[in-house]
Protein backbone atom coordinates (compact mmCIF):
# COMPACT_ATOMS: atom_id res chain seq x y z
CA UNK A 1 0.00 0.00 0.00
CA UNK A 2 2.60 2.38 0.68
CA UNK A 3 5.89 2.85 -1.08
CA UNK A 4 9.64 1.68 0.55
CA UNK A 5 10.52 5.46 -0.07
CA UNK A 6 7.43 6.35 2.49
CA UNK A 7 8.85 3.96 5.18
CA UNK A 8 12.40 5.26 4.50
CA UNK A 9 11.02 8.97 5.66
CA UNK A 10 9.96 7.79 8.69
CA UNK A 11 13.25 7.50 10.03
CA UNK A 12 12.15 4.95 12.62
CA UNK A 13 16.19 4.87 13.99
CA UNK A 14 16.58 8.40 14.19
CA UNK A 15 14.29 8.24 17.15
CA UNK A 16 17.76 6.62 19.24
CA UNK A 17 18.73 10.32 19.23
CA UNK A 18 15.68 11.46 20.96
CA UNK A 19 15.95 8.53 23.61
CA UNK A 20 17.82 10.40 26.42
CA UNK A 21 14.48 12.77 27.10
CA UNK A 22 12.27 9.39 27.57
CA UNK A 23 15.39 7.53 29.53
CA UNK A 24 15.71 10.83 32.03
CA UNK A 25 11.99 10.67 32.70
CA UNK A 26 12.26 6.94 33.29
CA UNK A 27 14.94 7.58 35.81
CA UNK A 28 12.64 9.78 38.15
CA UNK A 29 9.73 7.99 37.52
CA UNK A 30 8.50 6.38 40.90
CA UNK A 31 5.66 4.27 39.63
CA UNK A 32 6.58 2.28 37.22
CA UNK A 33 4.99 -0.94 35.80
CA UNK A 34 6.54 -2.91 32.78
CA UNK A 35 3.50 -2.74 30.69
CA UNK A 36 3.23 1.07 30.86
CA UNK A 37 7.08 1.57 30.40
CA UNK A 38 6.90 -0.61 27.33
CA UNK A 39 3.69 0.95 25.62
CA UNK A 40 5.26 4.60 26.31
CA UNK A 41 8.21 3.48 24.88
CA UNK A 42 6.98 1.84 22.20
CA UNK A 43 4.10 4.97 21.39
CA UNK A 44 6.38 7.40 21.49
CA UNK A 45 9.76 6.27 19.32
CA UNK A 46 7.91 4.01 16.90
CA UNK A 47 4.64 6.24 16.59
CA UNK A 48 4.77 9.43 17.42
CA UNK A 49 8.28 11.16 16.35
CA UNK A 50 8.19 8.56 12.78
CA UNK A 51 5.26 10.19 12.24
CA UNK A 52 6.07 13.69 12.92
CA UNK A 53 9.54 12.77 10.51
CA UNK A 54 7.64 11.80 7.76
CA UNK A 55 5.15 14.39 8.02
CA UNK A 56 7.75 17.41 8.13
CA UNK A 57 9.44 15.24 5.22
CA UNK A 58 6.88 15.74 2.76
CA UNK A 59 6.38 19.49 3.24
CA UNK A 60 10.28 19.72 3.24
CA UNK A 61 10.86 17.61 -0.54
CA UNK A 62 14.53 17.97 0.58
CA UNK A 63 16.91 16.62 -2.53
CA UNK A 64 20.01 16.37 0.36
CA UNK A 65 20.92 14.97 3.41
CA UNK A 66 18.31 14.79 6.40
CA UNK A 67 18.68 13.44 9.72
CA UNK A 68 18.89 10.18 9.48
CA UNK A 69 18.54 9.88 5.92
CA UNK A 70 21.98 10.43 3.97
CA UNK A 71 20.00 10.00 0.39
CA UNK A 72 16.41 10.82 0.56
CA UNK A 73 13.84 9.55 -1.88
CA UNK A 74 11.56 11.89 -3.54
CA UNK A 75 8.31 12.02 -1.42
CA UNK A 76 5.22 11.07 -2.64
CA UNK A 77 1.35 11.52 -1.63
CA UNK A 78 1.55 8.18 0.22
CA UNK A 79 4.35 9.36 2.67
CA UNK A 80 1.66 11.99 4.06
CA UNK A 81 -1.11 9.30 4.28
CA UNK A 82 1.38 6.68 6.14
CA UNK A 83 2.64 9.54 9.00
CA UNK A 84 -0.93 10.87 9.35
CA UNK A 85 -1.84 6.79 10.12
CA UNK A 86 1.10 6.70 12.76
CA UNK A 87 -0.28 9.55 14.66
CA UNK A 88 -3.66 8.24 14.46
CA UNK A 89 -2.03 4.73 15.78
CA UNK A 90 -0.07 6.84 18.55
CA UNK A 91 -3.01 8.12 20.06
CA UNK A 92 -5.20 4.92 19.51
CA UNK A 93 -3.01 3.11 21.54
CA UNK A 94 -2.39 5.82 24.11
CA UNK A 95 -6.09 5.80 24.69
CA UNK A 96 -5.97 1.72 25.08
CA UNK A 97 -3.09 0.77 26.90
CA UNK A 98 -2.35 4.24 28.42
CA UNK A 99 -4.90 6.99 29.11
CA UNK A 100 -6.26 10.08 28.37
CA UNK A 101 -3.68 12.16 29.46
CA UNK A 102 -1.54 10.88 27.48
CA UNK A 103 -3.19 10.37 24.23
CA UNK A 104 -3.66 14.24 24.02
CA UNK A 105 -0.29 15.59 24.83
CA UNK A 106 0.80 13.04 22.10
CA UNK A 107 -2.21 14.84 19.63
CA UNK A 108 -0.55 18.28 20.88
CA UNK A 109 2.80 17.27 20.19
CA UNK A 110 1.40 16.24 16.50
CA UNK A 111 0.23 19.42 16.28
CA UNK A 112 2.98 21.56 17.00
CA UNK A 113 5.23 19.22 15.15
CA UNK A 114 2.79 19.56 12.29
CA UNK A 115 2.98 23.52 12.35
CA UNK A 116 7.14 23.52 12.27
CA UNK A 117 6.52 22.16 8.30
CA UNK A 118 3.07 23.26 6.63
CA UNK A 119 3.15 26.19 4.62
CA UNK A 120 0.71 27.60 6.04
CA UNK A 121 2.54 28.15 9.52
CA UNK A 122 6.04 26.80 8.41
CA UNK A 123 7.40 27.84 11.85
CA UNK A 124 11.18 26.45 10.27
CA UNK A 125 10.87 29.55 8.55
CA UNK A 126 10.89 31.49 11.87
CA UNK A 127 14.95 31.25 13.61
CA UNK A 128 13.80 32.15 17.41
CA UNK A 129 10.44 30.60 17.38
CA UNK A 130 11.13 27.38 15.80
CA UNK A 131 14.24 27.34 18.27
CA UNK A 132 12.10 27.63 21.24
CA UNK A 133 9.30 25.58 20.04
CA UNK A 134 11.26 22.40 19.06
CA UNK A 135 13.10 22.72 21.99
CA UNK A 136 10.37 23.43 24.53
CA UNK A 137 8.07 20.66 23.14
CA UNK A 138 10.80 18.14 22.28
CA UNK A 139 12.31 18.84 25.71
CA UNK A 140 9.91 19.77 28.83
CA UNK A 141 6.66 19.01 26.94
CA UNK A 142 8.16 15.72 25.84
CA UNK A 143 9.78 14.41 29.71
CA UNK A 144 6.25 15.41 31.17
CA UNK A 145 4.48 12.99 28.61
CA UNK A 146 6.88 10.15 28.87
CA UNK A 147 6.19 10.75 32.96
CA UNK A 148 2.59 10.53 32.69
CA UNK A 149 2.63 6.98 30.36
CA UNK A 150 5.14 5.84 32.20
CA UNK A 151 3.93 6.59 35.72
CA UNK A 152 0.32 6.22 34.17
CA UNK A 153 -0.39 9.77 35.76
CA UNK A 154 -2.86 12.79 35.57
CA UNK A 155 -1.43 15.87 34.29
CA UNK A 156 -1.68 17.33 37.72
CA UNK A 157 1.17 14.86 39.02
CA UNK A 158 3.69 16.89 36.82
CA UNK A 159 4.06 20.31 38.28
CA UNK A 160 6.20 19.96 41.04
CA UNK A 161 10.00 20.60 41.08
CA UNK A 162 11.05 17.16 40.26
CA UNK A 163 9.70 17.36 37.42
CA UNK A 164 9.75 20.22 36.15
CA UNK A 165 13.50 20.57 36.19
CA UNK A 166 14.85 17.78 34.84
CA UNK A 167 12.54 18.52 32.05
CA UNK A 168 13.32 22.34 31.25
CA UNK A 169 17.19 20.81 31.65
CA UNK A 170 16.01 18.60 28.53
CA UNK A 171 15.01 21.82 27.26
CA UNK A 172 17.81 23.61 27.47
CA UNK A 173 20.42 20.83 26.33
CA UNK A 174 18.09 20.24 22.88
CA UNK A 175 18.45 24.15 22.46
CA UNK A 176 22.09 23.00 22.48
CA UNK A 177 21.74 20.77 20.10
CA UNK A 178 18.84 22.00 17.84
CA UNK A 179 21.48 24.32 15.88
CA UNK A 180 23.86 21.72 15.40
CA UNK A 181 21.17 19.44 13.42
CA UNK A 182 20.92 22.46 11.13
CA UNK A 183 24.60 23.07 10.13
CA UNK A 184 24.85 21.40 7.13
CA UNK A 185 21.31 22.00 5.36
CA UNK A 186 22.31 25.72 4.93
CA UNK A 187 22.10 25.64 1.24
CA UNK A 188 18.57 23.45 1.25
CA UNK A 189 17.06 25.86 3.97
CA UNK A 190 18.08 29.05 1.57
CA UNK A 191 16.30 27.56 -1.52
CA UNK A 192 13.56 27.10 0.50
CA UNK A 193 13.62 30.34 2.10
CA UNK A 194 14.10 28.76 5.46
CA UNK A 195 15.71 31.36 7.92
CA UNK A 196 16.94 29.20 10.54
CA UNK A 197 18.76 29.80 13.35
CA UNK A 198 21.75 27.81 12.55
CA UNK A 199 21.79 30.04 9.03
CA UNK A 200 21.31 33.16 11.22
CA UNK A 201 24.18 32.78 13.38
CA UNK A 202 26.70 31.11 10.27
CA UNK A 203 28.89 28.06 10.33
CA UNK A 204 31.59 29.50 13.04
CA UNK A 205 28.45 31.52 14.88
CA UNK A 206 27.23 27.53 15.17
CA UNK A 207 29.47 25.88 17.07
CA UNK A 208 30.00 29.56 19.44
CA UNK A 209 26.42 28.91 20.04
CA UNK A 210 26.22 25.80 20.77
CA UNK A 211 29.08 25.50 23.18
CA UNK A 212 28.30 28.57 24.92
CA UNK A 213 24.49 26.89 25.68
CA UNK A 214 25.67 23.12 26.18
CA UNK A 215 28.50 24.86 28.92
CA UNK A 216 24.97 26.83 30.59
CA UNK A 217 22.84 23.28 30.93
CA UNK A 218 26.04 21.05 32.03
CA UNK A 219 26.23 23.59 34.82
CA UNK A 220 22.39 23.09 35.40
CA UNK A 221 23.01 19.24 35.46
CA UNK A 222 25.30 19.68 38.22
CA UNK A 223 23.38 21.86 40.19
CA UNK A 224 20.52 19.12 39.38
CA UNK A 225 22.37 16.18 40.51
CA UNK A 226 23.91 18.21 43.83
CA UNK A 227 19.80 18.93 45.32
CA UNK A 228 18.23 16.15 43.78
CA UNK A 229 20.66 13.44 44.39
CA UNK A 230 24.64 13.22 44.86
CA UNK A 231 27.93 14.22 44.04
CA UNK A 232 28.67 10.91 42.41
CA UNK A 233 26.21 11.26 39.61
CA UNK A 234 28.11 14.26 38.96
CA UNK A 235 31.13 12.30 38.26
CA UNK A 236 29.97 10.17 36.21
CA UNK A 237 27.65 13.02 34.11
CA UNK A 238 30.82 14.59 33.78
CA UNK A 239 32.55 11.23 32.45
CA UNK A 240 29.45 10.22 30.00
CA UNK A 241 30.13 13.74 28.44
CA UNK A 242 34.04 13.43 27.61
CA UNK A 243 33.78 11.56 24.76
CA UNK A 244 30.69 14.47 23.23
CA UNK A 245 33.26 17.11 24.54
CA UNK A 246 36.25 15.87 22.71
CA UNK A 247 34.61 15.08 19.18
CA UNK A 248 32.75 18.50 19.54
CA UNK A 249 36.34 20.51 19.58
CA UNK A 250 38.10 18.16 17.05
CA UNK A 251 35.19 18.65 14.51
CA UNK A 252 35.06 22.78 15.35
CA UNK A 253 39.18 22.34 15.07
CA UNK A 254 38.61 20.75 11.34
CA UNK A 255 35.50 23.43 10.60
CA UNK A 256 37.55 26.30 11.12
CA UNK A 257 39.88 25.55 9.11
CA UNK A 258 37.73 23.95 6.56
CA UNK A 259 34.11 25.28 6.56
CA UNK A 260 32.93 22.10 3.75
CA UNK A 261 33.97 20.03 6.69
CA UNK A 262 30.35 20.93 8.77
CA UNK A 263 28.72 18.34 6.95
CA UNK A 264 26.33 15.78 7.22
CA UNK A 265 28.72 12.70 8.22
CA UNK A 266 30.31 14.78 10.98
CA UNK A 267 26.57 16.09 12.13
CA UNK A 268 24.96 12.49 12.33
CA UNK A 269 28.65 11.38 14.26
CA UNK A 270 28.29 14.25 16.91
CA UNK A 271 24.65 12.95 17.10
CA UNK A 272 24.95 9.72 17.75
CA UNK A 273 27.84 10.00 20.25
CA UNK A 274 26.07 12.53 22.13
CA UNK A 275 23.14 10.43 21.84
CA UNK A 276 24.86 6.81 23.02
CA UNK A 277 26.42 8.84 25.67
CA UNK A 278 23.66 10.71 27.12
CA UNK A 279 21.50 7.25 26.68
CA UNK A 280 24.05 5.25 28.99
CA UNK A 281 24.22 7.69 31.23
CA UNK A 282 20.39 7.75 32.26
CA UNK A 283 19.81 4.35 32.07
CA UNK A 284 23.02 3.83 34.76
CA UNK A 285 21.07 6.64 36.89
CA UNK A 286 17.80 4.57 36.35
CA UNK A 287 18.99 1.16 37.77
CA UNK A 288 21.31 2.64 40.42
CA UNK A 289 19.15 5.45 41.62
CA UNK A 290 16.30 2.88 41.81
CA UNK A 291 18.54 0.33 43.26
CA UNK A 292 18.06 -2.17 40.53
CA UNK A 293 21.86 -2.57 39.95
CA UNK A 294 22.06 -3.67 43.90
CA UNK A 295 19.80 -6.26 43.40
CA UNK A 296 22.45 -8.11 40.68
CA UNK A 297 25.17 -7.61 43.19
Amino acid sequence: MFSSSSWLHLRIPFSYFLLPVFLFSLAISPNISTKQLLWTFIIVHIFLYPASNGYNSYFDKDEKSIGGLQNPPPVNKGLYYLSLLFDLLAIGLAIIYVNITFALMLFVYGLVSKAYSHPAIRLKKYPITSWIVAGLFQGLFTFMMCYIGINNYEIENVFKPTVLVPGILSTVMLWANYPMTQIYQHDEDEKRGDLTLSRSLGIRGTFYFVGATFSIVTVGFVLYFFTFFSVKYVVVFFAALFPVIVYFFIWFFLVFRDETKADYRHTMWLNFISATCLNIFFLYLFLDSTHILQAFQ
